[in-house]
């Protein structure tokens, strides 16, 4: 009888051991695999806290037959993208039109890793050559600064691109349009007041080169009358005189604008 309650002891401590073993070891310690793998299992404490088969593949979130260590033993992925797309050309020559650009998933995130950003990028664009190679005329297109600083800095080759220059302008008029604006991304028409000195940065392609920038008035004098129109709103647009051209803009965030 001794012999006998000592034996059941020892199965009992043995069960016991290799219970705690096998928590302390965790089932998907060195066995994590991506995506759906059907023979990515073992025999472990699942997150059910039920014994017997578990998985330790991404599927098994969604199946909920996971060990419960999965989580511990297999390591968040973030998401991975490629580079980005040289952008493509404009729509339409001598209009205000969009250009895109796009990158694709190269992995994709599992375990709370960080989710992909944004695969695709529109801004405004505007060819100032036609089909024929003659120049566009007037008018020029303007956008927000803060529009502008989503633009590309380097070319599809990864050069540095020109950083431009600034043209301070004094505005002589706007239509009323300008000012009944109330969509998000156009409240920056609001600013555009007649009388106000208005900076413009001149970046490509806009600016080509580091003495010429397409819209500018470069070529007219402080006296000339030049034209320029909002973009995103066709209704908006008006006319307004040189007055110098600057290394950097030194005007109110509100009253910097950018050439498209």
């Amino acid at each position: 009888m001794v012999g006998s309650s000592a034996g059941l002891a020892c199965w009992l401590l043995l069960a016991i051991t290799v219970g705690q073993n096998s928590l302390v070891t965790g089932g998907c310690s060195g066995k994590c695999c991506w995506g759906r793998d059907l023979s990515c299992y073992t025999s472990d404490w699942r997150m059910d806290r039920s014994y017997g088969t578990c998985y330790c593949d991404e599927s098994c979130v969604k199946t909920k037959d996971c060990c419960f260590d999965y989580f511990t033993e297999c390591p968040a992925r973030d998401c991975v993208v490629s580079n980005w797309s040289p952008w493509s050309g404009c729509a339409k020559p001598c209009q205000l039109s969009v250009r895109s650009r796009v990158r694709h998933v190269k992995q994709k995130p599992s375990n709370g890793g960080e989710p992909c950003p944004r695969l695709e990028e529109r801004a405004g664009c505007k060819e100032y050559r036609d089909h024929r190679g003659s120049r566009c005329g007037h008018p020029a297109f303007i956008t927000s600064m803060q529009f502008g600083k989503g633009r590309p800095k380097r070319d599809s080759y990864g050069n540095p691109l020109d950083p431009g220059f600034c043209m301070e302008l004094k505005l002589e008029s706007r239509t009323p349009p300008c000012t009944a604006e109330n969509r998000p991304h156009t409240l920056w028409m609001r600013y555009i007041a007649e009388g106000f000195k208005v900076c413009v940065t001149c970046e490509p392609p806009a600016s080509q080169n580091r003495s010429l920038c397409q819209g500018d008035g470069q070529d007219s004098d402080k006296q000339a009358v030049l034209h320029w129109q909002a973009a995103g709103n066709p209704r908006c647009y008006g006319t307004w005189r040189k007055i110098q051209r600057m290394q950097q803009c030194d005007c109110p965030p509100q009253h910097t604008f950018v050439f498209i």
